[in-house]
C-alpha cells in the first residue's frame, strides 16, 4: 500500500481511537510511540522489513494485549476506527482499501480476551 498511505491510515486511525469513548482508555501511552509501534508492526506484517522485531522483539501480539480488557464491543469499535481511516485514505482506490481492511477482522478477533 506504500509507506505514505500506511502512515496516513495510522494517523487517521489513532485520531478516531483517541476520540472514542469506547476504547481510548485502552491507549494510555504516548500517542507518538503507539503510532510508531503500529507502523513498524504493520510494515513487518505486510511483508516489509522486520522493523517491529528489531525494535521490540517478537510481536507476540496476543500476549502484549492480554493486560487490557478487550471485549466484543472494543473489537468492533477498533474495527470501526480502522475502517473509517482506510476509507478516508483509500478514497481513490476503494478496491485496494477493501483488500487492506480484510486483514484486520481476524487480528482483532484474536485479541478479544474478555
Amino acid at each position: 500500500i506504500g509507506e505514505n498511505r500506511l502512515h496516513s491510515v495510522i494517523k487517521h486511525f489513532y485520531s478516531s481511537v483517541f476520540s472514542s469513548s469506547k476504547i481510548s482508555h485502552l491507549f494510555e501511552n504516548d500517542r507518538e510511540i503507539i503510532e510508531e509501534k503500529q507502523i513498524k508492526f504493520l510494515t513487518q506484517f505486510l511483508g516489509g522489513p522486520d522493523l517491529y522485531s528489531q525494535a521490540y522483539g517478537h510481536p507476540k501480539m496476543r500476549m502484549r494485549h492480554l493486560p487490557h480488557k478487550i471485549d466484543q464491543e472494543a473489537k468492533e469499535e477498533w474495527l470501526r476506527c480502522m475502517r473509517e481511516a482506510i476509507d478516508i485514505v483509500f478514497i481513490d482506490d476503494i478496491e485496494l482499501g477493501n483488500s487492506f481492511y480484510k486483514i484486520f477482522p481476524p487480528i482483532a478477533e484474536h485479541m478479544v480476551n474478555s
